[in-house]
């Protein structure tokens, strides 16, 4: 039913490099089945588990994190904080003990602080994660199943319908009007339609090839099959979460505007201590031990003990209120950086807009509605003539409602965290149809009974 392979699949399955996916997407559908060494039947279970063997599970690979503890004393060890273990120190030898334990408690405080708000924003792979489905829809010993994504091999023949969302790279085989979401790779909102036939166009990037489909994308319309030629990290949408991985650490312009003051406060202190301590010793005439005393007083008292956790705590609030906003900030002193910035270059899909669709008025030949709302979460009202209205209260209102509800394929699941939006798996305009007739109190599985669909002419 399925290829079989006694010692593995080729090197080419994997598809790596640019020479492998030019011969993928020119191939003809049947010349597909021969480089990926499959079938239209799929594979058969023990050769999957083979390929499993070799080429790991498809999952996107988290970066391997720094050590808790080592992270945490990163908070207490930067040269603002090392300035104030010092100036703590120099308050107990001076005999303030005070002093020396309130400039301690801040440090502490403030890092501990600073080490539970950067864990709690450093979730980059994992909100790349969450984007990838759990299950996938495969032919596998002639049979359709339904795997754990993360089984999915090169050569399993994926069946895709609207709405699903794709668990890896793969080259299209069949299509019915096959169009899929690439947001997540190229930034349009408009779905992009996908063929089976072999692609010779040359000059093409990645997410342009017509023939190939990516993790990480979303079914917008219509169906077709694919055949998986590369999974996990070597996927486009792994090659993304790589990137989140790799970028190396630098400092941010409010992180070397510190380290410079906290110098140029050090030595102003040093030079102010031994002035003091000059002047104590040979214009007052104090004992050397009472004029070293005063003199380390006056070094603690020219740090200013109060402007690390005042930085901090300002920083903690913006980045609060841009986690309000669903932008994810990964250390404290980004958001400076973004404060200052001038300039910012982006693209119109879900940076300029949010990518949603709502229904605001409906018309029929009696009145005009207005709907209460926005985006996808069915919280709203149909009002008209100064009063709400539901469906069951006109005809034609109902009418309206349930035919563009019955006339789409598209799903909306709800969030499962709370300040998250509502997920679209399928064509945005038909969500927003859904939604409305929530609104109206229609309930979609009630109708779909009374009303099951006898045949689809899709739309184009």
């Amino acid at each position: 039913m399925g290829s079989s392979l006694g010692s593995g699949a080729p090197a080419s399955v994997a598809a790596t490099d640019l020479d492998a996916l030019d011969a993928i997407r020119k191939a003809p559908v049947d010349g597909v089945f021969g480089q990926l060494e499959t079938a239209r039947a799929g594979l058969a279970s023990d050769e999957a588990a083979v390929r499993q063997g070799r080429f790991g599970k498809n999952v996107i690979q988290s970066e391997k994190k720094k050590s808790p503890i080592i992270a945490f004393l990163a908070n207490f060890t930067h040269l603002m904080a090392v300035l104030l273990w010092v100036a703590g120190t120099i308050a107990f030898i001076a005999g303030l003990p005070e002093l020396g334990v309130a400039v301690w408690l801040v440090n502490i405080i403030n890092g501990v602080f600073s080490f539970w708000q950067e864990a709690r924003a450093s979730q980059a792979t994992e909100a790349l994660k969450k984007m990838l489905p759990a299950y996938a829809t495969v032919i596998r010993d002639g049979q359709e199943q339904k795997i754990l994504a993360e089984d999915l091999v090169p050569g399993d023949v994926m069946l895709l319908a609207e709405g699903d969302k794709i668990s890896a790279d793969a080259r299209v085989i069949a299509s019915s009007d096959l169009q899929v979401n690439q947001s997540t790779l190229n930034g349009e909102s408009t779905p992009s339609r996908k063929t089976a036939d072999a692609v010779l166009e040359e000059g093409l990037s990645a997410a342009e090839i017509p023939n190939l489909v990516f993790a990480g994308t979303s079914v917008s319309e219509g169906n077709g099959r694919a055949v998986v030629f590369r999974i996990g990290m070597e996927t486009e949408f792994g090659k993304i979460a790589s990137l989140t991985q790799n970028m190396q650490a630098a400092e941010s312009p409010l992180t070397r505007q510190l380290n410079r003051l906290t110098k140029q406060v050090t030595i102003f202190a040093m030079c102010m201590g031994i002035a003091f301590f000059c002047l104590s010793m040979f214009v007052v005439h104090e004992p050397f031990a009472s004029s070293f005393i005063f003199a380390l007083g006056m070094v603690v008292a020219f740090i200013p003990e109060g402007l690390l956790p005042t930085v901090t705590l300002s920083l903690a609030m913006a980045v609060q209120r841009m986690s309000r906003r669903n932008a994810l900030v990964k250390k404290l002193d980004s958001v400076e950086a973004l404060g200052s910035t001038s300039v910012i270059c982006t693209d119109k899909t879900g940076t300029l807009t949010q990518n949603e669709m709502t229904v605001n008025h409906l018309w029929t030949a009696a009145r005009e509605y207005e709907i209460t709302g926005v985006g996808y979460a069915p919280k709203g009202q149909i009002e008209a003539e100064g009063r709400s209205w539901r469906a069951v209260d006109d005809a034609d209102l109902e009418l309206l409602l349930e035919g563009g509800l019955l006339c789409g394929n598209a799903r909306l699941a709800e969030p499962e965290e709370e300040g998250k939006r509502y997920e679209v798996y399928g064509d945005p305009t038909e969500a927003c149809l859904i939604v409305s007739a929530q609104k109206g109190g229609i309930d979609r599985a009630e109708l779909e009974a009374r009303m099951p669909r006898v045949k689809e002419l899709t739309f184009e």
